[in-house]
């Protein structure tokens, strides 16, 4: 009676189990923020272009990141988001800010559109996660610039807590994206009034 070799053993159990597991791992679930409708001003300047947003470094993965409180971030493994998270939250934010400013046109600088605008908006995120009371935290800084105009340019800091509508990562992710519309009234207020 012939024995398998221990090379052929070694080598096929691990490749065994590895395709059992890649079998049995469960299809991730695929996330997007989506627009939150808000108060439309008129009044607005013709142009505005909302500069590629700056983001935490610690939300640029794939994965959604439940929350980053205690010193360590709390990332869901089978949740990811749809697309690049940069890319995701500039569309989500200029769809935002384009529903608020009635009369007005919102391009990204990212896009393929280039023109010289009337307004420049310009905003860093800071924290965008869930807290431990299920609420969702955004802060950010953002500015508005007026090329030409001779005023100086306005910043402002956010601070938006906003509840989950229900627990788990869809609830965080509705949370998000209102947390994110929030956002997007007091940029609107600032350009039209500022």
């Amino acid at each position: 009676m012939k024995h398998p070799s221990r090379r052929a053993l070694v080598l096929g159990v691990p490749l065994t189990a590895l395709l059992a597991a890649c079998q049995s791992s469960p299809t991730p679930t695929l996330y997007t923020l989506g627009p939150v409708s808000g108060p439309v001003l008129t009044g607005g300047p013709r142009t505005v272009v909302v500069r590629e947003i700056g983001n935490a470094r610690y939300l640029e993965r794939p994965n959604v990141v439940r929350s980053s409180e205690g010193y360590q971030l709390d990332v869901m493994p089978n949740d990811l988001w749809g697309e690049p998270v940069g890319s995701m939250i500039t569309r989500t934010f200029v769809q935002e800010l384009a529903q608020r400013l009635q009369g007005s046109t919102v391009l990204a600088e990212t896009g393929a559109i280039g023109i010289s605008p009337d307004v420049l908006v310009e905003l860093n995120i800071l924290r965008f996660d869930s807290d431990h009371n299920n609420s969702v935290v955004l802060n950010a800084q953002y500015g508005v610039t007026r090329p030409g105009s001779g005023k100086p340019p306005v910043a402002r800091a956010a601070d938006i807590h906003t509840p989950m509508p229900s627990p788990g990562t869809a609830g965080q992710v509705a949370g998000m994206s209102d947390a994110l519309g929030q956002l997007a009234d007091q940029v609107a207020r600032l350009v039209v009034g500022g």
